[in-house]
């Protein structure tokens, strides 16, 4: 980890671009390689070659990507899985037992609410829900058995935020474990490890890959026995990075300050707009004045990201014409890719979430707004909204 912490006084775009990749000690290439290999030639038996033997257990060029996702969220120990819900299911079987609880928020992303109550309530693990932009509501649901509190900020789709530094000092007092669902912000628009969280959790698929061609996930923490037991879990469970997803991942993390910094310019502008719409009741942006979790974005971001909520008059069916019409905003689930999408949560990325606590509204209609012209990309959600 030596990389890694050599670039700690670095500011972010430099370690993004240098922290975990050296210039590869034999050729030079200032690009890290694609190990793309299963095993390694041991030097007599258990003489490990940088310590690795098989490439589930570690793979230089994952080691990389771990290192340097570690340097840019200001943690320890980095590991990258095959999906966020790989990263997610790893973190949850690693710190949690049969008969344990979690709070989870009200409007979480439809695969954690998924994962949470279709797969490991089976495993004898309890959770309820609660807005957790409201510490009280969050500390109310809190029990003796209570280990884990989940968040994400901003949320998935409808924009909430949560001050993490106040839970963090709730979950202190209480002797539980705050993971930050990070995938929405990035963290170059905000480092919940610096704020007191235990564990950030992303989905590389999406702004960390940034260009809509590699699925992944990864986990982050500063606790150095918790990355121990994660990197444990990790090999056993073995739902690990190839090569070639990392390099990719790798490959975007580079130029996400650019890319966020534009993503998040066209969103304000996009927000900005619809807020004046006739065809819109309301829009849901943390950048928004009038957003109710506007200050403590504005206190724990950077900017504001890149992603855009709004409610249609006219209900659901009015919610997927304007999916259908849109042109250069191409109909599609995932976000965070340089090219714009929109989807209807409702019937596409929140469908699991039907008829439980975290159903969100019929009318509403998700953007992840990319890196285009701003003014195409207005003009094509005026002639979507007719």
């Amino acid at each position: 980890m030596n990389e890694q912490h050599s670039h700690r006084h670095h500011d972010f775009e430099t370690r993004a671009i240098h922290a975990g990749q050296a210039a590869d000690a034999q050729t030079g290439a200032v690009v890290t390689p694609i190990y793309q290999v299963s095993t390694y030639k041991q030097d007599g038996v258990g003489g490990l070659r940088g310590g690795y033997e098989y490439s589930r257990s570690a793979n230089p060029t994952r080691t990389a990507l771990e290192e340097n996702l570690a340097a840019l969220e200001g943690g320890r120990r980095g590991l990258a899985f095959a999906s966020g819900l790989a990263a997610e299911d790893c973190l949850l079987r690693t710190v949690l037992a049969p008969g344990d609880h979690v709070v989870i928020p009200n409007d979480a992303y439809g695969g954690t609410f998924r994962l949470f109550s279709k797969v490991v309530e089976r495993w004898g693990v309890q959770w309820s829900v609660a807005d957790t932009s409201d510490p009280a509501a969050v500390r109310a649901q809190l029990r003796p058995n209570t280990k884990v509190i989940w968040v994400e900020t901003p949320s998935n789709p409808l924009l909430g935020i949560t001050d993490i530094e106040a839970l963090a000092g709730i979950a202190r007092a209480e002797g539980v474990l705050l993971v930050v669902d990070n995938t929405f912000a990035s963290p170059y628009l905000q480092q919940p490890l610096t704020l007191g969280a235990d564990v950030v959790v992303h989905s590389t698929t999406k702004y960390m890959g940034g260009h809509s061609d590699v699925v992944g996930g990864a986990l982050i923490t500063s606790d150095t026995e918790l990355g121990e037991q994660l990197t444990y879990h990790q090999n056993a469970m073995g739902a690990i990075a190839g090569p070639f997803d990392a390099w990719l991942v790798m490959r975007g993390v580079k130029t996400l300050a650019v890319r966020m910094d534009r993503h998040s310019a066209n969103a304000s502008r996009i927000a900005e707009m619809l807020t004046s719409h006739p065809k819109v009741h309301q829009v849901l942006y943390p950048g928004l004045a009038e957003h109710p979790g506007h200050e403590t974005a504005a206190k724990q971001m950077r900017a504001f990201g890149g992603m855009v909520s709004f409610r249609v008059n006219g209900g659901e069916q009015a919610a997927v014409d304007v999916c259908n019409r849109a042109e250069l905003f191409t109909l599609g689930e995932s976000l965070g890719g340089v090219e714009s999408l929109i989807e209807h949560p409702g019937r596409m990325t929140h469908a699991s979430a039907a008829g439980s606590a975290l159903e969100v509204p019929a009318d509403l209609v998700r953007l992840s707004v990319g890196i285009e012209s701003v003014d195409d990309l207005l003009a094509d959600l005026s002639q979507a909204l007719g």
